[in-house]
């Protein structure tokens, strides 16, 4: 699991000095109860710091210097306690590298009818402080998440934690590598891409490295590890009887085994948070590595097939996004359809790739023959998907600008045995239905390989594309292909103006 305990979230009121020093006591005292209470509520996944109360030019300036030199803060939360007049706050958004999100709440839940006075009226004027504040951001332009409502309500504290989740998944992006392994699929236009400009966009250094340097890693792996490894297999996961005893099968996955150490080793000497594959370049390896991706996806590394670069990272970010929470994140692919009237369904999988976090049982761990890339028949995991609400999304790269789609489903139970299929899959009903979730995807560019979800909604995946800066696309219950088309349009104006 990754450890998002280790980013911090920086939190910064907002007052002045008219009101005196017994004022400004207040104010740190609310905001330090807050704080606390934040950090205090598990559903918060990292670390609430509290800053001194800005309250001059100055001073907030230094907070966001600070803050933009500090490699654990993930974000700024502001929130305006009293009047805060925002020209002071100027100098320091002007400069901020952060995440910002604006938390337009009060300390008391209730006004307090009987008592309410002046004083109090000093003290708790988040109504117009925040509006001011606002103002300020819309007029510099500044991309930030707003959530209104009381500070202890748990529906704000789930947002709090989704822009959270968001805003690690950002820092983890500025400090990963995606490693390449090989190139992309040959003749494959949608797993292409402007590498230079996703590093710009994004912080990812996307690079590759010669297939040749795994084989070597693989051919230096110690037997008795590759032994050591498979022990743990067989509590995770159920073995079909043939891996159990020496033999073919057995071999096969030893081999797997290999390739994960190897890889993993891989991964960590190069500091990279993602990886991709493709049956086309093999060479010194026996197998497609299968199983070896499915249990570093399940690590929390992100993957992409045939060498898709930009659905490895998403996947990266996704997990990072979904650390700790229940259910999963994987690479996913659409396969084909289920057209039977009132009864239409899509079937993702992908030829072994399939993470088993999102499995509704006990993953087993099976060889078979593959049928593409002239290599040994792999191990893989075979697995059916949980049934229940999930997102699929999708990065693609326009030439000008990067895009991101996102599509509700949900997962259902798959009621007929494939047993010629023996590939970890998922079923699923697109919303708004399958007939206008496929025009809206193609509409929108959206390409085949996309990052599957269980463990978040399209809330996470807008937030983290709105600290990026790019476009994003939601087909859901109230999508329509003709209103998205004129949608699109419009979006073409406004992007590529910018």
């Amino acid at each position: 699991m990754i450890n998002l305990k280790q980013y911090t979230w920086w939190f910064i009121v907002g007052s002045q000095d008219l009101y005196g020093e017994e004022t400004l006591r207040q104010v740190a005292d609310h905001a330090r109860i807050m704080a606390d209470a934040l950090n205090a509520d598990p559903v918060i996944p990292g670390t609430v710091v509290l800053k001194p109360v800005g309250k001059s030019a100055e001073g907030i300036r230094k907070l966001f210097e600070e803050a933009n030199a500090a490699s654990e803060c993930a974000g700024i939360i502001t929130w305006m306690h009293t009047f805060s007049p925002s020209k002071m706050w100027i100098g320091g958004l002007g400069i901020n590298t952060k995440p910002l999100l604006h938390l337009h709440t009060q300390f008391n839940r209730d006004i307090p009818w009987a008592s309410i006075d002046m004083d109090f009226m000093n003290l708790n004027q988040s109504a117009h402080g925040d509006r001011e504040h606002g103002y300020l951001y819309a007029r510099m332009r500044l991309p930030r998440k707003v959530i209104a409502g009381f500070w202890q309500d748990p529906e704000v504290r789930r947002r709090i934690a989704v822009w959270m989740r968001a805003a690690a998944a950002r820092l983890d992006g500025i400090h990963s590598t995606v490693l390449r392994l090989g190139d992309n699929m040959r003749e494959v236009a949608v797993t292409e891409g402007d590498k230079v400009e996703a590093q710009i966009k994004f912080g990812w250094q996307v690079n590759t490295w010669g297939i040749g340097d795994l084989a070597e890693r693989f051919q230096r792996v110690n037997p008795e590890e590759t032994e050591r490894r498979i022990t743990a297999y067989e509590s995770a996961y159920e073995l079909a009887p043939e891996l159990r005893n020496s033999g073919k099968a057995r071999s096969a996955l030893l081999e797997q085994v290999k390739i994960e150490i190897a890889l993993s080793a891989m991964l960590e000497a190069e500091h990279a948070g993602a990886f991709t594959t493709t049956f086309q370049d093999l060479h010194g390896l026996p197998q497609l590595p299968g199983l070896a991706c499915q249990r570093l996806m399940e690590q929390g590394y992100g993957f992409g097939a045939e060498g898709d670069w930009k659905q490895a990272m998403l996947v990266r970010a996704a997990k990072v996004m979904a650390s700790g929470l229940p259910r999963g994140v994987s690479f996913m692919e659409d396969y084909t359809y289920h057209f039977e009237p009132h009864r239409e369904a899509a079937l993702g999988a992908h030829m072994l790739e399939v993470c088993p976090s999102i499995a509704g049982g006990k993953p087993r761990i099976e060889v078979h023959p593959l049928g593409i890339g002239g290599k040994a028949d792999p191990a893989r995991l075979v697995f059916d998907a949980a049934p229940g609400p999930a997102v699929l999304a999708t990065l693609v790269d326009l030439g000008d600008r990067f895009r991101m789609i996102l599509n509700a489903i949900e997962t259902i139970p798959i009621e007929q045995s494939m047993p010629k299929l023996p590939v970890a899959r998922a079923l699923w009903k697109p919303y708004p239905t399958m007939r206008d979730a496929a025009e809206s995807w193609i509409i929108a560019g959206g390409g085949h390989h996309s990052v599957y979800t269980s463990a978040l909604t399209a809330a996470y995946f807008q937030d983290w594309a709105e600290m990026m800066g790019i476009e994003v696309v939601l087909i859901d219950k109230g999508t329509t292909p003709a209103r998205l088309r004129d949608e699109l349009r419009w979006s073409e104006a406004y992007w590529s103006g910018r």
